[in-house]
């Protein structure tokens, strides 16, 4: 920093000698900020990096419009016993994607959705990728998310905006933006498919810090005991301090060149070990206080994927010792203590599975809503729920599901929430949205929360 002697001696030399020593100090100042953040400096490195990032998402658009080769689950199965459920459990926040660290969400409190008490358009829809954005979050009545230009709302209740906060600079501004955040301790901690990792003050939305990690981030967040973690485009699960985002430990794995369509999964147990999926299809299990990995599973050669796939994963599930998650074209339980595979059965979720009692319940991207039996994997159930909708409207997929007072709601990519009973799994009604459902819906407070492509929310009570 310039003190004010010198400061006032630069300011009595000739205007030639004043222009220079002034260039001087923005460049000095202007390699300060970058030092601290890695974001304003825009260097030829970081230029070409932002380059190739878009060439590669634009590509991704391409692909997109001709779409992969999908081995879609077609069976309808009539209900074979009788499904009981526990009874319903209200929660009064929801600050990390799958409501917590297990994402573990079981049957959550709904009162109804007869009544839209929120339909508002905050955010902005700037790019035509049609990815799977992040669920809004709440937190003492405030709703948090993301829109496509990584600008980062904060709004109460009712649709009003408590504050906003966007990071991005000039050169990232033809970048489409995909963001994962977490609440802890009255700070939101961002990741982005950029590869900026940074904090935030929830009440306020003022920068506490940033890291540039100069590789995309591909996985939800979690953050548990002053620890973030997250994994990226390379395959590393990485471990940062929640202070200032330094790094504490990584896990590096074999990268892979198989294309994300959705976010890495993470969960926590509750003996402080994280669990985490790549995209070369290894699950394992680490210490979270040193990253030194207890066991791990490549589950790769069941999931049957050609060139033309995208790789995609749904939520890991902790549920007392059993780990369920979907990847590829199936669906497993592997065994939390030792890593052993309990069972497989050739069915993909569309979202993170939801366990209840010993049942679990999934919807497939192609609209078959099944039930499984926990232990054993077995079909309970199978109904294809998109049936209700007239016929040319059946070509959509499942972009999101939640249960809710012993419902499953389903939200579709063309702007349906269809309601089925989880005790019969048959399909009770359906709402037309209009926008596009880009994220899975939650449940907060007896309330269902619902994100569109447009950056509208929706609420229903």
């Amino acid at each position: 920093m310039i003190k004010p002697k010198l400061r006032f001696h630069l300011f009595q030399m000739n205007k030639k000698n004043n222009f220079f020593f002034f260039l001087i100090f923005i460049t000095i100042l202007g390699c300060s900020f970058d030092d601290k953040t890695g974001i304003w400096g825009g260097g030829k490195k970081e230029r070409q990096r932002i380059a190739d990032l878009e060439k590669r998402q634009n590509e991704i658009i391409e692909v997109e419009k001709i779409y992969s080769s999908e081995k879609s689950y077609s069976n309808e199965v009539n209900l074979s016993e009788k499904i009981s459920l526990t009874n319903p459990k209200k929660n009064s926040s929801w600050l990390m994607s799958n409501l917590n660290y297990q994402n573990s969400k079981g049957n959550i409190f709904l009162s109804g959705t007869e009544n839209i008490f929120l339909k508002k358009k905050i955010g902005k829809n700037k790019f035509s990728l049609l990815g799977i954005m992040s669920s809004p979050l709440l937190s003492k009545n405030n709703i948090l998310f993301s829109d496509n230009t990584g600008t980062v709302f904060n709004v109460n209740e009712f649709g009003k905006i408590n504050w906003k906060k966007n990071i991005y600079g000039k050169i990232y501004k033809k970048i489409y933006k995909n963001l994962v955040i977490s609440v802890y301790k009255n700070n939101i901690y961002v990741a982005d498919n950029i590869g900026f990792i940074y904090s935030i003050s929830l009440n306020t939305g003022k920068l506490n810090w940033i890291k540039n990690h100069g590789i995309p981030l591909k996985s939800n967040i979690k953050v548990f005991k002053e620890k973030i973690f997250v994994i990226n485009q390379d395959n590393r699960l990485l471990c940062f301090n929640t202070v200032d985002g330094s790094k504490i430990w990584d896990i590096r794995s074999i990268s892979s060149f198989i294309k994300l369509q959705n976010f890495l999964s993470l969960a926590t147990s509750d003996q402080e070990n994280i669990i985490a999926i790549n995209s070369s299809g290894d699950l394992f299990k680490a210490k979270a206080n040193n990253g030194d990995v207890i066991w791990s599973l490549n589950v790769s050669g069941s999931m049957n994927l050609d060139s033309t796939d995208f790789f995609k994963t749904s939520g890991i599930v902790v549920e007392k010792n059993d780990i369920i998650f979907s990847a590829g074209f199936s669906i497993f339980s592997v065994n939390l203590k030792d890593g052993t595979l309990n069972w497989e059965q050739n069915i993909s979720s569309a979202d993170t599975p939801i366990i209840d009692k010993n049942k679990i319940f999934v919807v497939t991207s192609n609209g078959h809503f099944v039930i499984l039996n926990k232990d054993s994997g077995k079909i309970i159930s199978s109904k294809n729920i998109l049936k209700i909708l007239k016929k040319k409207k059946r070509l959509t997929k499942i972009s999101g599901f939640i249960m809710g007072s012993g419902k499953v709601y389903s939200t579709t990519t063309n702007g349906y929430l269809i309601a089925s009973s989880a005790s019969s799994g048959q399909v009770e009604y359906f709402k037309k949205i209009k926008d596009p459902i880009i994220s899975s819906p939650i449940i907060n407070n007896g309330k269902l929360y619902i994100l569109t492509k447009d950056f509208r929310i929706f609420g229903f009570n």
